[in-house]
Formats: structure tokens, sequence, C-alpha cells
């Protein structure tokens, strides 16, 4: 049986970041934002039901979904975010329990879902749940940096997910992504041995 971390954070709080630091370790790897990606783009499994949900007003020229356009329309629309996830939460958990049998030889698996909070059917499949955690500001900056998407974008990103406090009453550990890597990095291999005992205590 698999031994499975449930990886979770705020937008840029550098979740894809520690996941990279725990690959380094020998863990096995799912990123469900990866999944919905292959999901959504062109000729993705996804997009004939979304298409149908939507119209061809958020497939771009390509026949991927327009990712632009749509996280336009569900960051101002609680129904139309709803129904996106609807469309796309079965199909990511599929793939994610597919994965988790693919990756059994690993000594652990993390599984990278942002919506893990709320999300309980993910939170079924995982032993521990780990929240990477920093100030809203680094948040704010770290997006800009790398997106360069509006401030205000990002605020009302923020202002969707579950609550800071919310998220850090929910783990059962804590990566502080407030420093820099040398700390990110030690932090890790502290979890990596912890998750390993744990794995080996089975």
């Amino acid at each position: 049986m698999s031994f499975a971390v449930g990886l979770t954070g705020g937008i840029g709080c550098g979740k894809s970041t520690v996941a990279g630091l725990f690959a380094e370790h020998g863990a096995g790897i799912i990123d469900t934002d990866l999944i919905a990606h292959q999901l959504t783009q062109a000729g993705g499994e996804a997009i004939p039901a979304i298409r149908a949900a939507f119209g061809d007003d958020y497939m771009g020229a390509d026949g991927a979904l327009d990712r632009a356009r749509m996280r336009g329309l569900i960051f101002s629309d609680s129904a139309a975010k709803r129904r996106l996830e609807l469309l796309l939460h079965p199909l990511i958990l599929e793939q994610t329990g597919a994965q988790l049998r693919e990756l059994q030889s690993r000594p652990y698996i993390v599984t990278v879902v942002p919506l893990l909070p709320e999300s309980p059917a993910f939170r079924q499949l995982v032993r521990r749940i780990l929240v990477v955690d920093c100030a809203e500001d680094k948040q704010i900056e770290r997006v800009i940096l790398r997106s360069n998407m509006a401030r205000e974008e990002i605020r009302a990103i923020i202002a969707q997910q579950t609550p800071r406090a919310a998220r850090l009453q929910l783990a059962d550990d804590v990566i502080h992504n407030d420093d820099g890597p040398d700390k990110l990095a030690a932090q890790v291999a502290v979890l990596h041995q912890r998750y390993l005992n744990a794995r080996n205590s089975i």
C-alpha cells in the first residue's frame, strides 16, 4: 500500500518548488494542476464536455480551453466555477488514482492538490496533509514575478481560495516558505525522513 501525502497551499506559496524538492529525495509526484492541463488541452478528455457546457467562446483557436477567458468567468461567476469543477474533478480524481497505483514502488507519494481543503474525495486518498504557507504579500509578489498578472487579479484569486487559517487548521505538517531556498530544503529533508519512517511503519 502506498503512503501518500496531500500537498496544498495558496497561489504563489511554492507548492511546485516543494514538490520538486521531494522528488529529489525519490518521492513520487502527482500534480493535479498538470492533470487538469492535460484534460483541457486540444483533444483532451474534458474538452467535449466543457464545449457543451460553456460553448465555443471558451475554446481557443487550437481547440484547447481558453484558460484566461475561463479564469475571468469563474472568478466572477460562482455557478460557472461550480459547473466547471463538476466536469473536471471526477476526471482529475480518476487520473490521480491511476497515478497512485503506478507509483506504488516509490517510498512515498506527494500529491499536489491546490483544492485539497475543499475536496473530501481527494483527502481520502492521502494519509497526511502538508500545507506550504507564506505571508500574503509574498504570494502576490511571487505570482507577479512568474506570470505578470495584475495585483488585483491575484488578490481576487486569493480571496476565492480557502482562507490561510483554515488551511493551517487542516494541516498535519506545515512548511514555512517566507525565507530562502536553504530553509525550504531543510524543512523538506526533515519531512522526507518523517514520511519514510511512517511508510515503513505501515
